[in-house]
């Protein structure tokens, strides 16, 4: 009976709190450390229980375990009828307060990382892409419009592009040191907006944009998702999103030489995020770059 082993599987005061905060969030185990404050065998000795019952689901990406909340299946439903009994715990509250400071930190680790690169950025890009021209592959994908957004835009290469298909472009990026040279770049452009901000909280109005992209962001943010979902918000109808990320890879070099929180999306995965937005998904496109990495471009349309 299934109702046996998923009440066996929260038998233990841990293994509750871990699907709590499991529940709006993919945790990597060093994370779920940091949160309970334990030893990591301990830890990953209740992650097995809570994936092996079916309640978690859990993915492997180079040397880093991930773990959430079952998406389908009876342990999904489970745990979503028994959520009304947990979520007024003090415990579990607090729990959930250190996992917002912890992925807080882990944002400005990032934020860090990119305002101490951002004079050497495209140096350590054309490491990667060589000669592949991104940003060119991006515009081939872009119609006319009245406004484009830059989720991410770094230190504006891609904005001087779009400006000759947009007649303004609004570049949004969380790193102080990043906007200082884009706003170089465009020199005071009187028609860019520079905005500082996070991807998954946009200084940007409701159906503002009618095209947006996201390029080569992703692979940082702890919550992928919910970066497309709010850039979903952002578009009007007919506004397009465009996406280009990593393919899945097993390569560690970027993330300790580049930052990357992820090495990297299966098609499936960006396709998902896409749908999961409200968006139609109408093709990705591969094109192969140094560091045995391949680039994917993710084009999307809000109907």
């Amino acid at each position: 009976m299934e109702i046996l082993k998923f009440s066996k599987a929260l038998s233990d005061e841990i293994r509750v709190r871990l699907l709590a905060m499991l529940r709006d969030n993919e945790l990597n185990v060093g994370e779920v450390v940091q949160v309970l404050g334990m030893s990591q065998p301990r830890v990953s000795r209740h992650l097995k229980i809570l994936h092996e019952s079916g309640l978690l689901e859990s993915r492997r990406e180079g040397l880093w375990n991930f773990y959430r909340l079952a998406q389908s299946g009876n342990g999904y439903k489970f745990a979503e009828a028994i959520g009304w009994l947990i979520e007024d715990d003090a415990e579990i509250s607090a729990d959930k307060r250190k996992v917002a400071e912890v992925l807080a930190e882990r944002n400005m680790e990032t934020r860090k990382f990119f305002d101490e690169i951002a004079e050497d950025w495209e140096h350590l890009q054309r490491e990667v892409f060589g000669d592949f021209n991104l940003n060119s592959e991006l515009l081939k994908v872009m119609d006319k419009c009245s406004v484009g957004v830059d989720l991410g835009c770094g230190n504006g290469s891609l904005i001087e592009d779009m400006l000759t298909k947009c007649t303004s472009v609004i570049g949004v990026d969380s790193s102080h040191k990043m906007l200082e040279l884009a706003s170089n770049r465009i020199a005071s452009h009187p028609d860019v907006s520079l905005r500082i901000g996070e991807l998954t909280h946009l200084p940007l109005r409701d159906w503002e944009a009618d095209f947006a992209v996201i390029s080569m962001v992703l692979h940082h943010l702890p919550s992928p998702e919910k970066a497309v979902s709010e850039a979903a918000r952002t578009l009007s109808s007919g506004g397009k999103l465009v996406i280009a990320d990593f393919l899945m890879h097993s390569n560690e070099k970027m993330r300790s030489q580049y930052g990357d929180r992820r090495l990297g999306f299966t098609e499936e995965e960006l396709g998902g995020f896409v749908a999961d937005a409200g968006l139609v998904s109408h093709s990705i496109r591969r094109f192969a770059v140094n560091e045995g990495l391949t680039i994917l471009v993710c084009i999307s349309e809000k109907k």
